[in-house]
């Protein structure tokens, strides 16, 4: 898919090209190319050639935000940028990729943008690549749970002191956060002369976890999105190369991430109401073999983890609710948001069922 207007290439290459510590060859071209992958921030690979002629052409990945009307504090590149510049100074090990330069200046290609390193690998998203084999799907489950484990492990208080989360009352804001997101949907659509459509399984699952809210555990950098479609698998071993998309981490309690991650993990014979969820096929661990392992290289016992799983279900679809009403108002040229029209109730009333409200 070649690059459309939400990237202007002259102009950027022209920033790129002003910033020596990139060491681009000046004279030679640049191109950037949209990746058709995931469904939040947009990104691009951005090729040049570099100033020396014994070292190969350089390739990052720009991430920048959609166009058109955004939910409040949602998809925030350069909030993302510090987190990830703040994973690559700590000391614990995380596989997330290196960022090297971030753009605030929205007069440069309309919007905040920022470039990390590329990492080579697979996304493993709508179908199961022919040469994981079945021993290989199951080593790389477990090393999913042990690599969430290790941004659990990444010392919380850096990220507290520049104003990345709080160290307690997470799972109370991550409430209030998403029903002000549902809020902020409405007002949207209002401020169009629309009005939003009603979800009651919405309100229904938002009143069960407000009243089950469970006791936080310590805190941790938590990613907020963690998934298997969200990290970059090697195809030489099938392990977990890097982390992507980490616009909603923060601090908070990692029962959160684990709930989140298992939501999208069904158990054969399970259904889930959106399609294309590979970890149901033969070989990938069960639910409790992830939490088991998680556990193990967590340091932590995961308790019950119901609560977890229903909030995942039902933030995810106030999440896709915005994205649906991005397809609505043709901001968007993503044909999966099309299917949010009967996916988001069917997600809501998939969070009921979980929690039994």
């Amino acid at each position: 898919m070649s690059a459309p207007s939400l990237v202007d290439e002259r102009r950027l290459v022209g920033w790129l090209r002003e910033r020596p510590n990139l060491g681009l060859d000046r004279g030679g071209g640049v191109t950037v190319e949209r990746l058709a992958e995931g469904h939040s921030n947009l990104t691009y690979v951005v090729t040049a050639p570099s100033a020396s002629v014994d070292a190969p052409p350089a390739s990052w990945i720009l991430r920048r935000p959609p166009a058109g009307p955004l939910l409040p504090t949602a998809h925030d590149v350069v909030r993302e940028f510090r987190v990830l510049d703040l994973l690559g100074r700590s000391e614990q090990p995380v596989r997330s990729p290196r960022v090297v330069a971030l753009c605030e200046d929205i007069e440069v290609i309309g919007a905040p943008f920022y470039l990390m390193d590329r990492v080579e690998g697979c996304v493993v998203r709508d179908e199961i690549p022919a040469w994981l084999t079945g021993p290989q799907r199951r080593a790389l489950g477990l090393d999913l749970a042990r690599t969430l484990a290790e941004i659990h492990l990444v010392p919380p208080e850096p990220f507290v002191a520049t104003g990345i989360g709080r160290p307690d009352g997470y799972l109370a804001r991550q409430l209030r956060r998403w029903v002000g997101q549902r809020e902020g949907i409405q007002a949207a659509v209002a401020q169009t002369g629309g009005r939003a459509r009603d979800l009651p399984d919405y309100d229904v699952v938002r009143d069960w976890l407000g009243a089950h809210l469970p006791d936080e555990s310590p805190a941790a950098v938590v990613h907020g999105d963690f998934k298997l479609d969200n990290v970059i698998v090697g195809k030489g071993d099938a392990r977990v190369a890097a982390v992507v998309d980490w616009e909603m981490a923060t601090v908070g309690d990692p029962r959160a991430d684990l709930g989140y991650l298992l939501s999208f993990w069904p158990e054969p014979g399970e259904t889930y109401p959106l399609p294309g969820l590979v970890s149901t096929g033969a070989g990938f661990p069960t639910r409790a073999e992830l939490v088991r392992e998680w556990e193990r290289a967590a340091g932590r016992e995961a308790g019950e983890l119901t609560w977890f799983v229903a909030l995942a279900v039902w933030k995810l679809a106030v999440l896709l609710e915005a994205s649906y009403h991005r397809h609505l108002a043709g901001s968007t040229d993503d044909p999966f948001f099309a299917s949010l029209d009967a996916g988001v109730p069917a997600l809501l009333a998939h969070a009921r069922e979980i929690c039994g409200a």
